[in-house]
């Protein structure tokens, strides 16, 4: 089975690293700091890392800026506002939102990789205004409720 490409034009500050797919059957690529120095994420403590990599994605794509799970795991290190989108508009320098739910301090070096970008298509809703909605069985039960007892 084939894959569908799609071409994602990324500019690249002096020495940043190439966000990469590490395995054959990745979803994402990993995306790496482009730190000066060592960040030191204290738990409970969010950071907003600099990824020295800018993007032009493809208009009718949006990339979205997910976890690694190995760090999630292992150190409780995450993206805040996960999964983060980045629109196909946007220009500016990709930066990533941590946080340290873990027990301890996480040192983070230039060159971590500390997210993984996966590309997405998406779907434009057209907003249609109405003054009734078809009843389901769920209805009008509330967040996390599926309407059993």
């Amino acid at each position: 089975m084939d894959t569908e490409r799609v071409n994602i034009k990324v500019k690249l500050e002096e020495k940043s690293s190439i966000p990469k797919y590490m395995t054959s059957g990745a979803a994402g690529l990993d995306v790496a700091a482009y730190i000066e120095e060592d960040i030191i994420l204290k738990p409970m403590e969010r950071v907003l890392i600099p990824t020295g990599i800018k993007m032009e994605i493809p208009f009718g794509y949006e990339v979205e800026v997910r976890p690694r799970s190995g760090l999630a795991i292992k150190y409780g290190i995450t993206v805040l506002n996960s999964p983060g989108t980045i629109d196909s508009d946007y220009r500016g320098e990709v930066k990533i939102i941590l946080i340290n739910f873990g027990n301890e301090d996480y040192t983070i070096k230039n060159g971590d990789r500390i997210a993984q970008l996966v590309l997405k298509k998406i779907i434009v809703a057209d907003v249609e205004i109405t003054s009734e909605l078809s009843e389901t069985k769920r209805d009008k039960f509330g967040f996390g409720h599926t309407g059993e007892k």
